[in-house]
């Protein structure tokens, strides 16, 4: 591996429902072709949903891009027709089967990464603008950072009203 090749995000698109399978079977396939030089993170990222049954509320998970994972891998001719030959994966995303990387933006956005409170120059105070979701370019204020959990409590007025909201570090950028 040389020092330019730089290990990049690439999209997988999957049989509905096999996201998981899909991802314990290439964490098995790295593990047993010791390919940990090229395969660093696969990821189905979830998020959780609140739905009401019988009267009683519950916390569910819910994947964020059904029918698809996150891998990040050096891309090599080898790699990509490992990957393809895996239980319940169809192709990856780009033209032709072949993979396009996602931007930092796209990265960024999708939450694949986390980001350390070292790299979250945001503090208490500060203006910031939210990115995706509901509230997408909505201005709001800091009002609060929980480090540990990785989320910014940002108040933004909604309806003429102060309305607190709780949104990970990926969801802010500094204005």
């Amino acid at each position: 591996m040389s020092n330019q090749e730089q290990p990049k995000w690439y999209v997988i698109h999957t049989y509905s429902g096999y996201e998981n399978a899909v991802e314990q079977d290439l964490r098995n396939m790295v593990d047993n072709n010791d390919l940990h030089d090229f395969i660093f993170d696969i990821k189905v990222p979830v998020e959780d949903d609140i739905v009401e049954r019988n009267g009683k509320k519950k916390v569910i998970q819910r994947k964020k891009f059904p029918s698809y994972a996150f891998i990040k891998m050096i891309y090599t001719n080898h790699i990509w027709f490992m990957v393809t030959r895996t239980r319940g994966v169809t192709s990856f995303v780009g033209s032709g089967g072949r993979p396009i990387p996602l931007t930092d933006e796209e990265i960024r956005r999708i939450g694949l990464e986390t980001i350390s409170v070292e790299d979250f120059d945001i503090k208490v105070g500060d203006d910031v603008k939210i990115l995706g979701g509901a509230l997408d370019n909505f201005i709001g204020v800091v009002d609060s950072i929980n480090a540990e959990r990785q989320k910014v409590k940002v108040i933004v007025a909604m309806f003429g009203r102060q309305t607190p909201v709780e949104l990970d570090f990926a969801q802010v950028q500094k204005i």
